[in-house]
């Protein structure tokens, strides 16, 4: 339940590292935007207008505080045929109708689907989005001057070593500051955030995109709109729960669909891309010692500071800093216990959290590997809930009456189980069929159910059910055939 209190304390009680850890994030998310602009086919200005939007907006109303949100390649794909087909306008509105989805699922509450995405399929996203990041750096390894390496070791040297003499500043912001410094002083040639893209150097205004209002233009970003806005929100989640764990707190799944989506909406409206929460920036955040709200409000602002006000100086730094910042976050994302862990853990588990990775890093699509990952996960649980089912029987002293004891999950993967515990052929005046030790839960079990019935009753025998629970009579009693008027024919031409 919302606390006036408890929102106030999310902005006000770490501000020191709130602030120190933005501005780490701030000059982080730089490059980032400009390249996530590119690949979606646009101006930069578009990428970093939408990251300082995005970050802003759900700092004040999103659900998870520290959790960084801007413009990401996840949803920036997704919108390449749009652009190339129909230009900036129809990815703008699409913007805009993508954040009314996400607020629309927000009021309907289906954050809560986040509790169906096991720990191997959550294990299995985080490694291998560490493994794409890492895979982001590589243009920037791949066919550059031999110092840019010199200067990486050096930043990831700071990174890791300027902690133990104090935490007061957070090593990524001494590591940027550092090399620049350096960079500037030597007169290095190296491969600068200038060299991205050019930095806006105006405010974003308010606009509506110059589309036509009619239904034909809704059928055209409408497909693009529900792509977006479910891998945006699925991406949120998984990083919402990494944060939830990251820092020992909970926050509100339903929220923040809320949150992204009000931040997709106004973004459009000014002239930005759609994004969605980016577990790179958001480790750095948390790493840096981020945990309130006021993070991610300095993130966003600050970035629209350096880029239009000192533009000229956070145009030098060199993206040698930068990668060393990102190739920090990959190592410390990778969950590398899991891979102790594959001689331990469940086949089945590793299996799940194998295949999500595998997806993930194949199709850069966070929510084909996801989507993946939860199907196996629930293939392999119904399996072995199946496995956990039997049926027994004791017959009577006088040979012509039979009690089936069922005990177990009747449902799909179950039911031919259920079936080959029974004894058709066998000559008896009364079946009594015991399911007080199982749950019937869906219309397979309750067919079998059915089946056994009819095939007892035609072989002349009284069949009675006992031991129904209230929610498997229920179903029986609304889905049942077996006694009603013609259900042997009805059940056979099935």
């Amino acid at each position: 339940m919302f606390s006036i209190a408890s929102y106030k304390h999310q902005w006000t009680h770490n501000v020191r590292a709130d602030i120190l850890s933005g501005l780490v994030v701030a000059l982080a998310l730089i490059p980032e935007a400009i390249a996530f602009s590119i690949i979606a086919g646009v101006d930069p200005k578009v990428g970093l207008y939408a990251s300082f939007s995005i970050a802003v907006i759900t700092a004040i109303v999103g659900g998870r505080p520290g959790m960084i949100s801007a413009a990401t390649a996840a949803t920036a794909v997704l919108m390449v045929t749009l652009v190339r087909d129909h230009g900036l306008q129809y990815l703008l509105a699409a913007t805009v109708l993508a954040g009314l989805i996400q607020i629309a699922a927000g009021f309907l509450r289906l954050g809560y689907v986040m509790r169906f995405v096991s720990k191997s399929v959550m294990t299995g996203f985080v490694n291998a989005l560490a493994i794409l990041i890492f895979m982001a750096q590589l243009p920037e390894l791949i066919d550059v001057p031999p110092l840019t390496y010199v200067m990486v070791a050096a930043g990831l040297a700071i990174i890791y070593l300027f902690p133990r003499i104090t935490t007061a500043i957070p090593s990524p912001l001494v590591t940027i500051v550092v090399l620049t410094a350096i960079s500037l002083a030597l007169g290095l040639d190296l491969r600068t955030v200038g060299d991205m893209g050019d930095l806006p150097d105006t405010l974003p205004v308010f606009l509506i995109p110059q589309i036509p209002f009619n239904l034909e233009t809704l059928l055209i970003i409408l497909p693009y709109s529900v792509g977006v806005a479910a891998v945006g929100l699925l991406e949120s989640l998984m990083t919402q729960s990494i944060v939830d764990d990251l820092t020992d707190t909970d926050s509100s799944r339903n929220q923040e669909c809320i949150g992204q989506g009000v931040a997709n909406t106004l973004t459009g409206f000014i002239g930005g891309m759609a994004g969605c929460a980016m577990i790179g920036q958001s480790i750095i955040n948390v790493k840096s010692g981020g945990r309130g709200r006021l993070s991610t409000f300095v993130a966003g602002t600050m970035l629209l500071f350096f880029c239009v006000v000192l533009g000229d100086w956070v145009a030098r730094i060199p993206m040698a800093a930068l990668v060393a910042i990102m190739i920090m976050v990959s190592i410390g994302t990778f969950s590398w216990s899991s891979i102790v862990n594959l001689k331990t853990h469940p086949r089945s588990s590793s299996i799940v959290m194998l295949a999500t990775v595998a997806f993930v890093v194949a199709t850069h699509n966070l929510a084909i590997g996801v989507l993946v990952g939860v199907l196996l996960s629930g293939i392999f649980f119904a399996w072995k809930i199946s496995q956990i089912f039997a049926v027994r029987s004791e017959l009577s002293e006088d040979g012509r009456k039979r009690t089936y004891f069922v005990e177990g999950q009747l449902f799909f993967a179950s039911s031919e189980d259920f079936m080959r515990g029974f004894d058709f052929r066998e000559v008896l005046d009364h079946v009594t069929i015991d399911v007080s030790k199982a749950h019937i839960w869906d219309i397979s079990s309750v067919q079998a159910l059915d089946m056994a019935v009819l095939k007892f009753r035609r072989e002349g025998a009284e069949v009675e059910i006992i031991g129904l629970n209230k929610a498997s009579e229920t179903i029986v009693d609304r889905l049942a055939i077996h006694d009603k008027p013609g259900a042997m024919d009805e059940m056979l031409s099935h």
